[in-house]
């Protein structure tokens, strides 16, 4: 069934902490909406699949491959897979996270 969805109500802040809500979760991907307090973070990692992090509000450092990026509300970033990647709340935000499972390495954009 389709459906008009606003995605940054889809979760609330919670103070001092990460509130998820999964949208999608397929054998071939998913999709998650995130909300981030200020100063939480996720600690380096590195994921088999690639992924792609859309911000919907507020702003946040996400470093991939040790290089950071600041990344404000309506901007992209793409983290390949096996790069490692992590990430902190410079303010309060929100993200979505899509996770691609299936096919090859990502592509930058032509």
């Amino acid at each position: 069934m389709s459906e008009v969805l606003d995605a940054a109500g889809l979760v609330s802040y919670s103070e001092g902490a990460v509130v998820s809500r999964t949208l999608i979760n397929r054998d071939t991907g998913s999709v998650t909406v995130f909300s981030f307090d200020k100063g939480e973070s996720l600690s380096e990692h590195t994921a088999p699949f690639d992924a792609l992090v859309h911000v919907l509000d507020g702003e946040a450092e996400i470093s991939v491959g040790g290089v950071p990026h600041r990344v404000k509300a309506g901007q992209m970033i793409l983290m390949p897979n096996g790069v490692p990647h992590a990430l902190k709340a410079v303010e309060r935000f929100k993200m979505t996270l899509f996770l691609a499972r299936a096919g090859g390495p990502a592509k930058k954009p032509a």
